[in-house]
């Protein structure tokens, strides 16, 4: 099976899709947490654009369950983020 190049996005783009810093994103893909792969030819470090939605469809399930047991916080990755005040 080919692989296409327009499947994947490098670290900044991955970055900005997922919400997070470049570092972020790195230490991620370091703890194995998200697959990072290489581009052959320059040795990119690329993001496939459908592990990315996986990826936020995760998180999501996550944030959804814990709401359900915690309804006033979730936690992930140990940071706690706190419900927003309805203005």
């Amino acid at each position: 099976m080919e692989t296409k190049l327009s499947e994947y996005v490098k670290v900044a783009e991955a970055a900005e899709i997922l919400g997070v810093s470049q570092g972020t994103l790195r230490n991620w893909s370091e703890a194995g947490k998200i697959p990072m792969h290489k581009n052959p030819v320059n040795g990119y470090k690329l993001f496939k654009k459908s592990e990315l939605d996986e990826f936020l469809d995760a998180i999501e399930r996550t944030l959804v369950l814990a709401k359900i047991k915690r309804p006033n916080r979730c936690c992930l990755n140990g940071l706690r983020f706190q419900k927003s005040p309805k203005s």
